[in-house]
């Protein structure tokens, strides 16, 4: 899991160095005026929410900050995506935790959150594919790149 989660985080820090700033800041049409930056944000902020919350054995997302100079500076996006890659490789997946959602609190393990993050990420991908295409820049991307597992498998069964 930590491999995979790793791998993706990998793709998207390799596209923020492919792409400039005002092409990570475009605001999208397509995507109701949210930019490339804004999506990335939010992915990067769902692992700084679940690695905070492990020091405090809960997590609640809907609780996490929204550092605007993600969005819009590549830079500390690149860095914080770096930051992450490293506190994941010392991760004891198999760790429990307390997943809090509004009034609701649940078990989870940082197994659990850590695919839930991996998906949550590729459909951010997928998002911020078609802000790429809008933008005349799709072939930054390979044509995997937002697109989950499971669906890659199928295609590959029914030789898509």
């Amino acid at each position: 899991m930590i491999k995979d989660c790793n791998t993706n985080l990998t793709e998207l820090q390799d596209l923020l160095f492919k792409i400039s700033d005002k092409q990570y800041q475009h605001k999208s049409e397509i995507l109701s005026g949210a930019s490339i930056g804004q999506h990335l944000r939010h992915v990067v902020e769902f692992y700084i929410c679940l690695l905070y919350g492990i020091s405090q054995q809960k997590i609640n997302y809907g609780n996490r900050d929204r550092d605007l100079e993600i969005e819009t500076n590549r830079e500390i996006a690149i860095q914080k995506i770096v930051e992450i890659k490293k506190q994941l490789n010392s991760l004891n997946i198999s760790e429990r935790l307390h997943l809090e959602i509004e009034s609701y609190t649940m078990d989870t393990s940082i197994e659990r959150e850590l695919l839930y993050n991996l998906e949550h990420s590729i459909h951010h991908q997928a998002l911020i594919k078609v802000g790429l295409k809008e933008q005349n820049i799709g072939s930054l991307v390979n044509e995997t790149f937002g697109v989950a597992p499971s669906t890659l498998k199928y295609r590959k069964q029914i030789q898509y």
